[in-house]
């Protein structure tokens, strides 16, 4: 049960930008930028996977989930390799640059100040720019603040694997600037 009188027909974050439009409007464009918009390297999909892991690690089963299926529509349909990515990013069949990334976005979770020169020379040697170096950090720390706000509020969190996959698919055929899905909560339909 949500801390807060939240609109019970949004799920997750969702039910947060509704009872607080004038907050939802820079976090959205936010999260616009850093995982939908064009970027000059990094994919959709792969942006999209270092949220699903930063949200995975930080035990957020909404962020997790939604996201983890975004990645999967921006991955060509590919969840196992959303899942691979999740349990062990080292063996999942990603460029080692991501795999290095993935390494930094860990590092941030845990605190910034986790971040080493090695870990950032290591990603360098993997291919990693600079621009993606500060992306991935910025993706991870929005995400833990994400996170945090999700269920730092306690939002509810369906448990419906479809209906992540119908909202991740929206999101990553629109973006997030579109307005949400209402779902039924008694039948958990869209």
């Amino acid at each position: 049960m949500p801390h807060i009188n939240l609109p019970h027909e949004f799920p997750g974050i969702r039910s947060l930008f509704m009872f607080r439009p004038e907050t939802a409007g820079p976090l959205n464009a936010l999260v616009q930028t850093l995982l939908h918009d064009p970027h000059p390297t990094l994919s959709p999909g792969d942006r999209e996977l270092i949220a699903t892991y930063v949200s995975g690690l930080n035990n957020c089963k909404y962020c997790t989930t939604i996201h983890g299926a975004i990645a999967k529509h921006q991955l060509g349909d590919d969840g196992e390799l959303v899942k691979q990515v999740r349990n062990d990013p080292e063996s999942a069949p990603i460029s080692d640059k991501l795999k290095a990334l993935l390494k930094i976005a860990a590092k941030v979770q845990t605190g910034g100040k986790n971040v080493t020169d090695t870990d950032v020379a290591f990603a360098r040697a993997e291919g990693a720019t600079d621009i993606e170096i500060h992306d991935t950090v910025l993706i991870a720390a929005a995400f833990c603040m994400f996170n945090r706000y999700v269920d730092g509020l306690d939002t509810w969190q369906p448990d419906d694997d479809e209906l992540y996959d119908k909202m991740g698919e929206q999101r990553a055929r629109e973006g997030y600037l579109t307005k949400p899905f209402k779902v039924d909560r008694t039948e958990q339909t869209i």
